[in-house]
């Protein structure tokens, strides 16, 4: 009998509990938050994604052919073919001045601009020492560089110390890449950044930072916990959250600019970002001044919707961002409060295993600009009507 090459596909999904099945669900846009594409096409204010100061939604009635008229829909090719557009370069030129830094690398995405990033920093005489809870596209790139990794607990400087300190010791010439988040996006947590620069400096290590959910939304005018940090060597950040378009940018200084443009391959054998979605990030970025009311305006609700929930019972969400999450505990339990705030009419999602660890289930409250003055009191109600079942 001939093996079946599909075995290993089903008993994986035989193996997957019922409550951590996930389902694709299509959502329409509108003014008033996201329509439920099926069955029932039901209004929805959004508490789920990344959106943090509206702008996606601005843009979807906004930049689209104008967007498109700056440079077209597809760039055709790689940066290093002939994909580089005008656009792209004022972008860049753009961002360099927004985030005090030399250079900057377009990607189509943050999954790429990590994966490509760590395979191009590390190789297998390095050591990668990351957070323990940073995003899988950090980790597959530093496992695809073919580096020894390291998880160090979160947020912990003193395990860092650690290992960074043994490893200096055992060898003192090799290369030591050091991966963290300035918002972790399921925790709400953010390090120590002047600490970790400090470690990095102090053992000779390359500091990498991934600002994706930061930027736009914390540090001095939203430009994120590196900004004016000499020592964080790379940041990494994307155009899909508060910036509310699509793609994402690496930026550093000095002689890492010469060696990226040379050595990173996901850069340089990729078809350059869209001309369009390079426009429309152009075009937001230009408007975060002016935004620097709301994205207050945002913190100020953040906090005080931590303070509502300890005031519940609950524990405090940590973090000060637009991210609250809202341990739950059990993946069944977290499924059925989704549930009751789809009924009535929020959408938060619901983060289970294996994105968070077993029995830390939790629901994920995005909060953004632009959202109902009520919506916030209908999701506390409703989290307090489900404590007194």
């Amino acid at each position: 009998m001939p093996q079946d090459p599909l075995a290993f596909a089903r008993q994986a999904l035989q193996r997957l509990p019922a409550a951590l099945w996930r389902q694709e669900r299509c959502f329409a846009p509108c003014a008033e938050g996201l329509r439920n594409h099926v069955p029932k096409g039901q209004l929805l204010v959004d508490f789920s994604s990344n959106d943090y100061l509206g702008l996606a939604q601005a843009a979807a009635g906004s930049h689209g052919p104008g967007a498109v008229a700056a440079g077209g829909g597809g760039a055709g090719a790689s940066p290093l073919v002939t994909g580089l557009r005008p656009v792209h370069q004022q972008l860049r030129e753009a961002l360099c001045a927004w985030l005090g830094r030399e250079r900057v690398f377009l990607f189509p995405s943050g999954f790429q601009a990590n994966v490509s990033l760590l395979a191009a920093l590390a190789d297998r005489h390095c050591l990668v020492v990351a957070d323990r809870l940073c995003h899988h596209s950090l980790l597959l790139g530093a496992r695809s560089s073919g580096a020894a990794l390291q998880r160090f607990a979160h947020n912990d400087l003193d395990d860092l110390e650690r290992r960074l300190g043994k490893a200096r010791q055992q060898h003192p010439e090799r290369r030591l890449v050091v991966v963290s988040e300035s918002l972790f996006s399921m925790e709400a947590t953010s390090p120590d950044v002047a600490g970790l620069a400090g470690l990095c400096g102090r053992f000779g290590a390359l500091l990498v930072l991934d600002e994706a959910h930061a930027l736009g939304v914390l540090g001095p005018l939203g430009r994120g916990l590196a900004w004016g940090r000499p020592r964080v060597h790379v940041v990494m950040g994307t155009f899909g959250k508060a910036l509310g378009s699509g793609g994402a940018m690496v930026a550093v200084d000095g002689v890492l600019g010469d060696y990226l443009l040379q050595f990173c391959g996901g850069y340089r054998y990729s078809t350059a970002l869209s001309p369009a979605l390079a426009a429309a990030t152009m075009a937001n970025l230009r408007r975060l001044p002016g935004l620097e009311p709301e994205r207050q305006a945002l913190l100020a609700r953040s906090e005080k919707l931590r303070q509502r929930l300890v005031a519940m019972g609950y524990p405090r969400p940590p973090g000060h961002g637009p991210v609250v999450p809202v341990l739950v505990g059990g993946e069944a339990a977290a499924m059925a409060l989704q549930q009751r705030l789809e009924e009535a009419g929020l959408l938060v999602a619901a983060i289970r295993p294996p994105t968070v660890p077993q029995g830390a289930a939790r629901l994920r409250v995005v909060l953004r600009h632009g959202q109902p003055p009520q919506a916030v009191e209908t999701l506390v109600q409703t989290l307090l009507a489900e404590q007194h079942k």
